[in-house]
C-alpha cells in the first residue's frame, strides 16, 4: 500500500497511528482499572477471530493497545483498515 493511501486512510480512523516502521496501525485505548482493559483485549480478539484477521494486543492496568498488520503481505492491506474501523464502531 502506498504511503499516500495509508495517510489518507489513517485520517479517517480516529485514534489510530502508523507504527514507526510503517508496517502496522496501532491504537491505544485508556481505561480506569484492569477489568476494562481485559474486556477491550477480548473484544479485539473476538473481532480478529470473526474476521480471520488477528491483531497484536497488549494490555495492562488502564490500557489496551491493538495493532493490525497483514503479516503475509509484509505490511498494511485493506483488511487492517477495515478491522480498525470496525473496532472503532464497536467501541463508539
Amino acid at each position: 500500500m502506498e504511503a499516500t493511501e495509508i495517510e489518507a486512510r489513517l485520517e479517517a480512523l480516529d485514534g489510530w497511528r502508523l507504527s514507526p516502521d510503517g508496517q502496522a496501525i496501532t491504537r491505544r485505548f485508556a481505561f480506569k482499572g484492569f477489568a476494562r482493559a481485559v474486556e477491550m483485549a477480548n473484544l479485539a480478539a473476538w473481532l480478529g477471530n470473526r474476521r480471520n484477521h488477528h491483531p497484536d494486543v497488549r494490555f495492562g492496568w488502564g490500557y489496551c493497545e491493538v495493532s493490525f498488520t497483514t503479516h503475509d503481505a509484509g505490511g498494511l492491506t485493506d483488511a487492517d483498515f477495515a478491522c480498525a474501523a470496525r473496532l472503532n464502531d464497536l467501541v463508539a
